[in-house]
């Protein structure tokens, strides 16, 4: 499992959706899982499952990205991979975990 948590500014809704096509146009194998969202006065909070096959690992990693923001505030947002790993009892191989992080990252930055 790899984390990565930032801060940026810009409107919300052209992040989530620089995001989500960059994530969907960054990998062929990529696809959108499913989706939340939420809002609560001025604060809003949306939840993204990615999910692409990695060919380092063979198999299929997902990634799941928060983003918040609670009025003019700065936007939160957090990305969770999983599923990268082909050992049994350890965590082996997770390559492709971080593949897919650094591309959230690249979009980002």
């Amino acid at each position: 499992m790899a984390k990565y948590e930032t801060t940026v500014r810009g409107d919300f809704s052209a992040v989530l959706n620089k995001i989500t096509d960059g994530i969907l146009n960054g990998s062929f194998t990529a696809s959108l899982e499913d989706s939340s969202d939420f809002r609560s006065g001025d604060a809003r909070c949306s939840v993204r499952v990615f999910e692409r096959y990695s060919y380092m690992g063979s198999n299929r990693v997902s990634l799941n990205v928060t983003v918040f923001q609670n009025g003019g505030d700065p936007i939160k947002v957090s990305a969770i991979t999983s599923g990268g790993s082909q050992a049994m009892f350890f965590k082996v191989n997770t390559l492709g975990e971080e593949a897919f992080l650094d591309k959230l990252k690249e979009i980002l930055e």
